[in-house]
């Protein structure tokens, strides 16, 4: 029995690229321990919640790392249209809580579609410009940009502004690293900014237009959406150099931080590690993002190129929009900290996103030869 466990973790080793997971583990420890001294108050429940999560996200991360990156591209299509089918689904059965529509009752369990598009978008992309590789036109990104804004446009509607601009910015990246010109993204840039007005008027919410609003003068509206904004601003000041010391944030256990295990975890991890610990977070998830470029940059094929740089940035873009809001120089979208918020969808989402990076690396030799 030793000899076979032994055989396994060597197995299992085998498709692990180890600054990755380390990093990914110091992120979750770092999770763990906030979560826990945000939650403590109420109980154990969310805190072993949360190991449950990690621990099927680590499941997950270790299953897809094993498979190779020429399987996981034959998902891509199916995927892509189960993903898009069940958004669709949404819009027409899905559950309604807060006055948003994102889930879809399957009976004994409910399930966030978008949060699958996150992985399916890029996975889609890089696969049609890896079977087109040898003849791509100015057609080709068309279709591609179809590609992105179906999702897109079906998230926008539920509404999830957040969301769609993780896609969206998933979408991009592999639109742009597949050769966009810069002419087509400058005119892209002057179209954008031209339907600014109509995108303010028509497109947003009354909701989230007073989120961009109150993130210009939180203070014209203290007791309400400017709250949230004003009470992690003042956490993330308080933590000072070095912090309070872990579960003596103030802010946090006189309850005065709004969702403070989910979206405004940072707050919490600012008030009680201080400007210190603010900056390890930080080179963590720039080492984490500069591993997973550096595996783009040596993977052997236009496929596998074009999503690990997509996985490795939009990894960037979790932690600068989380970070950014809960500072006050964001709007709030409902971002989660990667890895460190509660939650198990995005917590999953992402892991399996370090997986893919880790198959990516581990079968590169394999596909050279």
């Amino acid at each position: 029995m030793p000899s076979y466990l032994k055989r396994q973790a060597s197995r299992v080793r085998a498709h692990l690229d180890m600054p990755l997971f380390v990093i990914v583990l110091l992120l979750m420890g770092v999770g763990l321990v906030t979560v826990y001294s945000a939650t403590y108050s109420t109980g154990m429940g969310r805190l072993d919640n949360q190991i449950v999560n990690m621990l099927i996200a680590f499941v997950s991360m270790l299953v897809v790392a094993r498979a190779a990156p020429q399987k996981i591209m034959r998902f891509a299509l199916p995927l892509y249209l189960f993903s898009l089918a069940l958004l669709i689904g949404v819009a027409l059965f899905g559950v309604s809580v807060n006055g948003s529509k994102r889930w879809l009752s399957l009976g004994f369990v409910r399930i966030q579609p978008s949060e699958i598009m996150k992985v399916a978008m890029p996975l889609m992309l890089a696969w049609f410009f890896h079977k087109y590789e040898s003849e791509l036109t100015r057609r080709h990104f068309v279709i591609a940009a179809c590609i992105l804004f179906a999702p897109i446009f079906l998230i926008l509607k539920q509404p999830d502004l957040g969301t769609s601009l993780l896609i969206g910015a998933a979408g991009f990246f592999v639109i742009f690293f597949a050769g966009l010109s810069w002419k087509i993204m400058l005119g892209m840039g002057a179209f954008a900014a031209a339907a600014l007005p109509f995108f303010w008027n028509m497109a947003l919410h009354d909701y989230q237009r007073r989120r961009v609003l109150t993130l210009l003068n939180p203070a014209s509206d203290p007791l309400g959406a400017g709250y949230h904004i004003i009470q992690s601003t003042i956490a993330i000041g308080s933590g000072g150099p070095f912090g309070k010391g872990w579960m003596n944030g103030t802010q946090t256990h006189l309850e005065f931080i709004p969702e403070k295990h989910t979206d405004f975890i940072f707050a919490v991890f600012s008030e009680e590690w201080g400007l210190a610990g603010n900056i390890t977070l930080l080179v963590l998830f720039f080492l984490l993002t500069a591993r997973g470029l550096a595996i783009a940059f040596a993977a052997p094929t236009l496929f596998s190129r074009l999503l690990a740089a997509a996985i490795s940035l939009i990894s960037f873009i979790y932690a600068f929009v989380n970070m950014g809001m809960v500072s006050g120089i964001l709007p709030v979208v409902g971002i989660p900290l990667p890895f460190i918020s509660y939650g198990g969808t995005a917590l999953v989402t992402l892991a399996v996103g370090i997986g893919i990076l880790m198959s990516i690396h581990t079968h590169r030799t394999r596909i050279e030869k």
